[in-house]
């Protein structure tokens, strides 16, 4: 390390469980399975390829701009959720959350793949998903054969995660499901010498853990690094970071990992996060991203 970090783009592409159809003038339309929703989308400043988006659902944020706003149904979605599928390995629940979003980020794709090869040959490896929320990356490492550990500080989406490993049949799985605050709990392990091979952290902007702790992405992140990185030592194979929504850059990200990995060798890559859209080719981003890694 020492150079200056490589640029990826990392493409979430059309697939069963869900394929970005069109995108354009601030929305995106997008395929659930065999459900369409149309959501905001601000970076989506182009035109979109067509204009006979026939949704079952549209998300209209507020006119206050707080952040807020409602689904309106054109057909009947259930209220309860519906099934899909990841890679045909890890079962879930969708579902019209009241954050716009549908209870899993499906650009995280190529991120599952990825970390799933970097573990590849490990014997018994063990891994750690922060900010798991409804613990689909944490379904995606452990059908691989890695011993997870969940942490989120909800204990409605951890208990929606545990739903999700029972649809996929691995409610035996090796997988400690940990309500709390993230920073807290990472902090304990270094204190109980514990290591992993790989981690994954998807922090918010602003987040509050179960006991009232607050989270600011902005203050908190670069301790939470420093600790994570005492729990990876010189068989790690990853530590993967995504930052959505926020007015940040990727070589920030990477500056903030490096300043931490720089004495366990390997390599630090940044970039985006993106989506293919179905009907162009254009390529969505999403997020920002910073990871590091060793063969």
């Amino acid at each position: 390390m020492g150079s200056d970090p490589k640029f990826v783009t990392l493409i979430s592409e059309p697939r069963s469980d869900y394929t970005l159809l069109d995108s354009g003038d601030g929305r995106k339309f997008e395929r659930y399975g065999d459900k369409t929703f149309i959501r905001p989308e601000p970076q989506a400043m182009w035109e979109p390829a067509g204009t006979d988006w026939d949704a079952d659902a549209e998300f209209v944020p507020a006119s206050d701009a707080d952040g807020g706003g409602r689904w309106y149904q054109n057909r009947p979605v259930p209220s309860e959720g519906w099934p899909l599928s990841w890679n045909d390995e890890v079962s879930f629940t969708a579902s019209c959350t009241p954050f716009r979003h549908l209870g899993f980020f499906p650009d995280m794709d190529p991120v599952w793949r990825w970390m799933r090869g970097k573990l590849e040959g490990v014997e018994d490896p063990q891994a750690m998903n922060l900010f798991g929320y409804t613990g689909v990356g944490t379904l995606a490492l452990s059908s691989a054969g890695a011993s997870m550990v969940h942490v989120d500080a909800s204990k409605k989406s951890v208990t929606q995660a545990r739903e999700n490993a029972k649809l996929s049949g691995m409610e035996d799985r090796p997988i400690r499901w940990i309500v709390e605050d993230a920073a807290k709990f990472t902090a304990r392990e270094v204190r109980r010498e514990r290591r992993y091979d790989g981690i994954l952290m998807d922090p918010p902007k602003y987040g509050r853990g179960p006991d009232g702790e607050r989270w600011q992405l902005e203050d908190d992140l670069a301790p939470l690094i420093a600790d994570a990185s005492k729990l990876l030592d010189d068989k790690s194979r990853f530590l993967f970071l995504t930052v959505y929504a926020v007015r940040m850059s990727a070589l920030a990200l990477g500056g903030l990992l490096e300043s931490h990995f720089a004495g366990k060798g390997g390599q630090i890559e940044i970039g985006e996060l993106a989506v293919r859209e179905e009907a162009r080719g254009k390529l969505l981003p999403t997020a920002i991203f910073a990871r590091w890694s060793k063969d």
